[in-house]
């Protein structure tokens, strides 16, 4: 994934000017990863190594939004929608 797009996603999801590790810009770009990567997936489906690149990746925003769920729940329920997740 190009930085033009985390650059884009990070400004979305910032709560301030410099904000680029919060838990919202985290799952934000996570979730892109996990998309292009499945796309990825669907082509090329002996590809094992990114599948277990795949399974991290949605286990390391689960673990993330279950964080913010438990944190700060309105912050939670944004990101769930913006995004579009099934949660």
């Amino acid at each position: 994934m190009s930085q033009i797009d985390k650059a884009a996603i990070r400004k979305q999801f910032q709560r301030h000017d410099r904000d680029t590790g919060s838990s919202e810009v985290q799952i934000a770009v996570l979730t892109k990863s996990i998309e292009h990567l499945t796309e990825h997936l669907k082509k090329n489906k002996k590809d094992q190594s990114s599948r277990y690149g795949l399974i991290k990746m949605v286990n390391k925003r689960r673990s993330l939004l279950d964080y913010l769920k438990r944190e700060d729940e309105a912050a939670y329920q944004k990101i769930v929608k913006d995004l579009g997740l099934r949660r």
